[in-house]
């Protein structure tokens, strides 16, 4: 059965275990370059706002560089580029390691915001305390920050969750590569796309409900 003549729902239907196959790679890859570039962008948060120079220009270079770049490219300096040096890396780590990198300069600037946006007096009353710069950092400041950077980080995971569609052309087994496959095969591009596009959609509703239950937990750390 056909709908508009655009989507062949019993192709779909058959297709659908095979694509899903994917779904694995995708989740895995999603989420190991957020947590790394969650880490990555803390750091390169806190060297952007530093005093030292020898920190703050190096950290702004870099986040300028990656996100001013597609991260397409990137995959494929990473993939096809590093070997003419001598340095191999699989299509997952590939990936993986190309994802982290660009999701850590996204998060650093969203760490930046929600940082600078907690009150400085709290810095100074942990001062006056004799709290350390760390244990305000860790216990004081950042469970503030984190609230505030929910939505912002929600939508990187969003935008990363659909991007590790591009990994595809590294040859990573994700949802989008097992989609083209089959689009090859059946010659029909528009419902296999159309296809991947709605197993895309309750993904990132899910991550939205994660969201509002992250909203939910971390709010008694935001003053009222």
């Amino acid at each position: 059965m056909e709908i508009g003549g655009l989507f062949d729902v019993q192709l779909a239907l058959e297709s659908l275990p095979f694509v899903l196959e994917g779904l694995p790679m995708t989740i895995l890859i999603s989420i190991a370059s957020m947590g790394i570039g969650l880490v990555l962008g803390l750091f390169l948060a806190l060297a952007r706002s530093s005093e030292n120079i020898l920190l703050r220009w190096p950290a702004r270079i870099y986040i300028s560089f990656m996100r001013g770049t597609p991260i397409l490219v990137f995959l494929f300096i990473l993939y096809f580029g590093l070997p003419v040096i001598g340095i191999r890396l699989d299509a997952i780590s590939a990936a993986i390691l190309g994802f982290s990198l660009n999701c850590a300069a996204y998060s650093a600037e969203t760490y930046r915001a929600s940082l600078s946006s907690v009150d400085k007096g709290q810095w100074e009353a942990s001062a006056a305390l004799g709290m350390g710069y760390w244990f305000t950092l860790r216990s004081i400041i950042l469970p503030q920050a984190v609230r505030i950077a929910i939505p912002p980080m929600t939508n990187i995971f969003m935008d990363l969750v659909k991007a590790t569609s591009l990994a595809a052309v590294i040859t990573v087994p994700e949802l989008f590569q097992k989609t083209q496959i089959v689009a090859g095969r059946e010659f029909d591009a528009m419902t296999m796309y159309i296809l991947v596009a709605l197993i895309y959609w309750p993904i990132c509703i899910a991550i939205g409900y994660l969201q509002e239950s992250m909203e939910k937990r971390f709010s008694k750390y935001v003053a009222t």
